[in-house]
């Protein structure tokens, strides 16, 4: 079982995250972000922690304000990514990499692209950064601008979808320097570098079991051809095998759309149709006593749902949730399984240098151990 991890301070948590998205670009000098008030109801964190958050950033002099009107990026920001400007003329001695990602919208992403530009940058690439907005057909629109901008490598997260990409399947067939990272695309031998989501998903279902829980719910999105998604049910289903405890099919809901459910990410609130089926999914199974959320943005939205009824966390229901990314910084910290986003990032960005200088090495598949993470939403089964 995975200890739990020391509690990093939730400013601490909102800073990084902040300071990601100015040094990623998520936003350009002289944008206006949001509030205080904004960003502490999106979070569920006190405006007082955003105050503090913020302040670190005033004092390097990354954002300033203005009375009245609120706070501003300033021309200041570290280690800027090189822009994807369309028809931009690249030379190949800039060593260019580029890194597709459906969206750069919480923790867990800005830790990826940042772990992947800082290992790129100790070897002398640079970075072209671009979003797919987990749109098969922008993904295929971005690999073309990438290649034709001169990038000698890239890294992919791929975008949720029944088929794979055909030019990742090109391009993997014609050995060009390509990594996946997130997940791997079953039945192709790619490079690829990914959290253990089995093992991640085993540990906290057996941490729930060991709690005395046998009616454990399994909420996910969407999962076809998602290996990710797909390994932590695998990891969920072990478990439950191994402490010889049936599985009930009526405890699972696994049919959301994920960008619908990711909305509360950004927001800080959940698409009202599914917090009112997840409602009556709860209503439905009075006996369930624990639920495990396939990801962040879905325990959220379970929290929302099961305050909505009146029921107590973890008193009535205890909720784990896989992902790191808001769970401390919720208003009730959530128990969760961490996977290391910067570790992938380095991982990958080092795959990419290792094939660019040798394309026809053999492929391989490394796996990132993630950790479990104790809070305040998982306890006892009730009496």
């Amino acid at each position: 079982m995975p200890k739990p991890s020391p509690r990093v301070p939730i400013y601490k948590q909102l800073q990084d995250y902040l300071y990601d998205c100015l040094r990623e670009a998520h936003w350009k000098p002289g944008d206006l972000i949001p509030s205080e008030n904004e960003l502490s109801a999106q979070f569920g964190v006190s405006r007082i922690t955003v105050k503090k958050a913020l302040e670190a950033l005033l004092a390097e002099g990354l954002v300033y304000r203005i009375q009245g009107k609120g706070t501003f990026v300033s021309d200041e920001r570290p280690d800027e990514p090189v822009p994807s400007a369309p028809g931009q003329s690249v030379r190949p001695e800039q060593r260019l990499v580029a890194y597709l990602m459906p969206h750069l919208s919480n923790l867990h992403t800005a830790h990826l692209l940042s772990g992947i530009e800082r290992e790129l940058a100790e070897h002398g690439y640079r970075l072209l950064f671009a979003s797919t907005h987990n749109s098969q057909q922008r993904e295929k629109d971005k690999i073309k601008e990438m290649i034709g901008l001169g990038v000698v490598g890239i890294i992919v997260y791929p975008v949720d979808g029944e088929s794979y990409n055909e030019d990742i399947l090109r391009l993997t067939l014609d050995r060009y320097p390509l990594v996946i990272v997130d997940r791997y695309l079953r039945g192709l031998e790619t490079n690829c570098v990914c959290s253990d989501n089995v093992e991640g998903a085993f540990g906290a279902v057996s941490y729930l079991i060991g709690l005395g829980h046998t009616r454990i719910g399994l909420i996910t999105t969407d999962y076809v051809s998602t290996s990710s998604i797909e390994d932590r049910i695998v990891g969920y289903d072990k478990a439950h095998a191994e402490n010889r405890l049936p599985i009930d099919h009526r405890l699972r809901l696994t049919h959301f759309d994920v960008e619908r459910m990711n909305e509360v990410l950004q927001t800080g609130i959940p698409n009202p149709s599914y917090r009112e089926e997840l409602q009556q999914f709860l209503l439905r199974n009075p006996d369930m006593t624990a639920v495990f959320a396939i990801n962040a943005s879905i325990g959220a939205t379970v929290l929302d749902a099961a305050h909505g009824l009146g029921l107590r966390i973890p008193e009535d229901l205890s909720v784990f949730c896989y992902d790191h990314e808001i769970s401390a910084m919720a208003a009730l910290p959530t128990t969760c399984v961490s996977q290391d986003g910067g570790a992938i990032g380095r991982e990958a960005a080092k795959m990419l240098v290792s094939v660019i200088g040798d394309p026809d090495q053999e492929r391989q598949r490394i796996v990132v151990p993630s950790k479990l993470v104790v809070r305040q939403s998982t306890g006892p089964v009730p009496s």
